[in-house]
Order: C-alpha cells, then structure tokens, then sequence
C-alpha cells in the first residue's frame, strides 16, 4: 500500500525534522523501526516515489508522532474526515497483549521446555523485569541476557518465544479494521522494542493507517502510568471524553477513566461479546 497525492521532497524533510526533534541519527532510527539505512537515506531525500504506507508508519511510530503528520495531512483534510459516534467518541485506542491477540504464556511452557525450569520460577524472573524493558529503561538484549542468566540458560531470545506464542484474536482483529474505516484508530500497548512492527509485518496484527501508536518501550512510560496516556491524548488530537480506550486490564481501564476518556473492558474469555460491545459503543 502506498500512500497517494505525497510529495515525496515534503516527506522527506518532515521526517528528517521528526526524526532531529526526537534526538535519533539515521542509523537510530533504522534499527529501530528495523529499517534499511538506504531506504530511509532515500526517503529523506524525497528519492523514493510512492514510499510504502506501512514503512512510514512504522517510522512514525518510532518517532512518537503520527503517520498524517508525516504525510503532511492537516485535521481538516478530508481524507481524515471520520466519524463521531452518538456518545462522542471519535478515536479508539486499542490495546494489544490480550485484546487483538491472547496473551503468551505458552511461551513461559516452551522456556520451561527448553531449559528444564519450574514454570513458576520462568514467570517470577518475567515479570521481575518485563516493566523495565517494557518502559525502555533496560535493552530487550539485556532483558534476554538477565532472563537466560536466572534459568541456567546460555542464551535466549523471548521475542521468538512471543510471536510463536501469541494467537491474533479474530474477532478483535475484525473490529479493528472496521473501527479503522469509520473513526481515527490507534493502538496503546505496553509491549518490548520492536514487537509492534514484526507483528504488523507478520500480519499477526492488522496492517492498517493508524493514527497513532503508542509504543511503551518507544515513549519511555507504560499503562497505568500518567504519562503515556497523556502522551496518547496529545497523539490523538481530541478532547479526553472523545477517546474510547479498549484494554483487558482493569488497572489501565482506571487509569484512563481519570483523565476523562471513555472505557471499555475486553473480556478474552468471551471475545464476540466484547467485539459486540465495541461495536455498539461506536455506533453513529
């Protein structure tokens, strides 16, 4: 998918901008959005016609802004005209690890499989150290590191583990895109470096023109911290009580209530009545 009437020359200095303001070089930049350094080189020169859509959101997420800034497309163009529902809702955030796809515990059995450790003791060194890589203080090659260390193990690569261990949730995924035609989108997700874009990439989540992705690990702050949704409020571009937040953690659901957004709990035990909720709540 490429994105239509850009010009290639603005693109590119919006980008090279974006990319300065956030503090990154070009080859920051390129591994984090697990980019070549050529394509984005190019990019920035404007000497790629037509840049793929997903490329450049991918880019957009790593930099904290959102895939229309990027492209140059102000809040009163019309290819950004969306709906507002009859309550007043007029973007939707939707988390990721148990909601568009069930959560990885499977992968704590695999570990467990391969180094021969309690599944309790797995779980206990994840957990003790998921927030600080899920908050960008700690690297994911440290976390791999600390992780393999506490199990007796040489090495570990939990990135693997994850994506061979989630399953999308198709009745979510279903929502997401059909929310996607009709409201400005985003998605809010306390997640590790680079999870995001490998899932869109593998088509393990829908690929489609976000408006906004908050990446935990990429804003420096995770769900029920303050920041971030103050850094998803700004993103969004909408008054508190237009944002409808759709999460299966009861803790990220308070949270976002207190700044005055709109809530919905995702219940993965019963995901077609959550999608049904969902879709009512978005009624217009």
């Amino acid at each position: 998918m490429e994105p239509s009437g850009v010009d290639e020359k603005s693109l590119g200095l919006r980008l090279q901008q974006a990319r300065k303001k956030a503090g990154l070089t070009q080859q920051e930049l390129c591994e984090k959005a697990n980019l070549a350094y050529s394509t984005l080189a190019k990019i920035e020169r404007g000497a790629i016609k037509s840049p793929s859509i997903f490329t450049i959101q991918s880019i957009a997420g790593v930099l904290g802004t959102s895939l229309d800034q990027l492209l140059g497309i102000t809040a009163h163009s019309p290819t950004t005209s969306k709906n507002t529902s009859k309550t007043g809702i007029r973007f939707v955030y939707f988390d990721i690890n148990g909601c568009l796809v069930r959560f990885f515990h499977r992968g704590f059995t695999q570990i467990a499989d391969a180094s021969g450790a309690p599944a309790d003791l797995i779980e206990t060194a994840f957990w003790h150290y998921n927030d600080a890589v899920c908050r960008g203080d700690m690297t994911l090659d440290d976390f791999n590191a600390a992780l393999a260390k506490q199990l007796g193990m040489q090495s570990l690569d939990w990135k693997t583990y994850y994506m061979e261990a989630i399953d999308p949730i198709k009745e979510m995924q279903e929502i997401v895109t059909w929310a996607a035609e009709h409201y400005q989108v985003g998605l809010l997700s306390n997640i590790m470096p680079g999870f995001i874009n490998e899932m869109q990439q593998n088509g393990i989540i829908p690929q489609l023109p976000y408006a906004a992705i908050i990446d935990s690990s990429e804003v420096n702050a995770i769900k029920p911290e303050q920041k971030i949704y103050e850094i998803a409020q700004e993103k969004a571009g909408v008054q508190p009580n237009e944002i409808l937040l759709v999460d299966d953690s009861r803790a990220n659901i308070m949270a976002a209530e207190r700044m005055g957004w709109r809530v919905l709990w995702f219940d993965d035990y019963r995901p077609s009545e959550s999608a049904a909720r969902i879709r009512d709540s978005l009624e217009f």
